[in-house]
């Protein structure tokens, strides 16, 4: 394995997140604190707890480094080395029993990068569904207390097994009768853990630990605005009554679209701690892995038309995509979960974005590339680098979409590029920072390119982008392009109020 690959995970939202999944997921080998625990632990507790890892983390990076500079290039390896698994093996005494923002950004980033050291890897893998869920007697209480009437005049039955346990709540299955229809229906009921706003709301006022770790990525990060903006996602994230609104509004938005479904909310058994939709039962992601080629390659098609198109038309996407948040039903058939950490996009940073794609991807001016660049703050102005150096280092990130070609997606691919986005020994980095606007777009389509090399998807994916882009609008290019078409004709005429794409 080379140098970079052992430099581990900076991406997402920085170093926090892979670090936090690393602390996480070895605790799960370890005794894990019930859920009722949480929010008990004092913030005192937790605020010392992170500004130990803080310092710990500080110091051995620093100590790692000193020592690289007399090293040979093999003790330089295993220096690397040594200093991820420590970093894992603190954070995990420290973090390992506490739910929260650390758990969230770690999960958020648990399944990106095939470069990481294996047993680090597969440690983070475990956070992509699997967290240890609270007691049905703690998921029981707080559905009645929220929904103000026991569980069982609410439901016709409830399921106290969770199907799904992460961060901030846990999934149970339930029958209600539709007060629309008078029948039966199957729902999911998400309900929060008790005292996990607590323990975030702590998390989160320790942003001097977060921005420190963050700085690492970059040599010349400012963390403030990254750090902001992750505080104000997380926060929303918490309140259910705010991602039932953005699930309905996903839900409208793709009503009778040919391969995509978002479960439809149930409001009356809505609170801002229970969430209640429609249930859909569908493949996971491991069975997806299972399937042929052809069947990977159209459900990596319909996830990467979801991303492009909620982006670009619909000005809006899930800051969270993971193999946990999709539901597989063949022929490119997926339903989409949890949209609970959604950003909404401002038509001007819709523009910069546009603006980006047509310098770097279309025309390859990278003059005009530099100017967006400096202009949106992703690169200090006046920088002392070529300009076509800036150019090839910042287009990369655009490199699946540069060229008309069919292509296939590896791990290895989507991880190159990953890591060359976060290269903190590139000199370049030392001039590259990370405005707000531009966190949650870096974590979609890096989490896409993860996705896509997992699947091994094959494609013309520069063909599916110039669909999808407003500045291009092409024309349909494969057979999921042209359902598409007809169903945006279909949608056209509609005049029920629902911003349409």
């Amino acid at each position: 394995m080379s140098k970079t690959a052992r430099r581990g995970l900076w991406l997402t939202v920085g170093g926090v997140a892979a670090i936090g999944s690393a602390a996480v997921a070895r605790a799960q080998r370890k005794a894990v604190a019930p859920a009722s625990a949480i929010g008990h632990q004092g913030r005192t507790s937790r605020n010392a707890l992170l500004a130990r890892l803080g310092l710990q983390v500080g110091a051995t990076y620093a100590s790692t480094s000193a020592r690289k500079i007399f090293a040979s290039s093999e003790r330089r390896i295993e220096l690397d080395k040594a200093r991820e698994l420590k970093t894992a093996e603190q954070i995990a005494d420290r973090l390992g029993q506490m739910k929260g923002a650390l758990m969230k950004l770690g999960q958020m980033a648990s399944y990106l990068d095939e470069g990481l050291p294996e047993p680090l890897r597969l440690a983070l893998a475990q956070l992509q569904s699997n967290a240890p869920p609270m007691s049905f007697e703690l998921a029981k209480g707080a559905i009645e207390r929220e929904l103000g009437a026991p569980l069982d005049t609410l439901f016709v039955s409830f399921d106290p097994e969770p199907i799904a346990a992460a961060s901030i709540g846990q999934v149970h299955r339930a029958i209600i009768i539709d007060p629309r229809t008078g029948h039966e229906r199957a729902v999911a009921v998400k309900v929060q853990y008790p005292g996990v706003d607590t323990a975030i709301e702590s998390d989160l006022r320790n942003t001097e630990v977060i921005g420190a770790i963050l700085k690492q990525g970059f040599g010349g990060l400012d963390p403030t605005d990254m750090v902001e903006e992750i505080k104000s996602r997380l926060t929303e994230e918490l309140d259910y009554e705010l991602e039932a609104k953005n699930q309905s509004a996903f839900h409208a938005y793709y009503s009778d679209h040919p391969y995509f479904a978002v479960p439809e909310v149930i409001d009356h058994l809505c609170t801002s701690r229970v969430l209640t939709t429609e249930l859909i039962a569908g493949s996971s992601w491991q069975q997806l892995l299972t399937w042929d080629q052809h069947e990977r390659d159209l459900a990596a098609e319909a996830i990467f038309r979801f991303v492009f198109r909620s982006l670009y038309r619909f000005r809006a996407f899930n800051g969270d995509p993971h193999p946990g948040n999709y539901l597989f039903h063949g022929e490119g058939r997926v339903t989409f979960l949890d949209f609970g950490l959604v950003k909404h996009f401002t038509d001007a940073e819709l523009h910069t974005f546009e603006s980006m794609v047509k310098a770097a991807a279309i025309d390859h001016d990278d003059a005009k590339f530099r100017s967006i660049l400096e202009q949106a703050g992703l690169l200090k102005r006046g920088a002392p680098i070529d300009t076509a150096a800036a150019g090839a280092y910042f287009s990369r990130f655009y490199e699946p979409v540069r060229e008309d070609r069919e292509m296939t997606w590896t791990p290895e691919y989507s991880s190159a590029i990953v890591r060359h986005t976060f290269d903190r020994d590139s000199p370049i980095s030392q001039y590259a920072t990370m405005p707000k606007s531009f966190v949650f777009i870096q974590r979609i389509n890096l989490g896409l390119y993860a996705i896509l090399g997992e699947l091994r998807a094959r494609g013309n994916y520069r063909r599916i982008a110039e669909e999808l882009w407003p500045m291009v609008n092409g024309a349909p290019s494969t057979p999921m392009g042209a359902a598409e078409a007809l169903w945006l004709q279909t949608r056209a005429s509609n005049t029920d109020g629902v911003k349409r794409p």
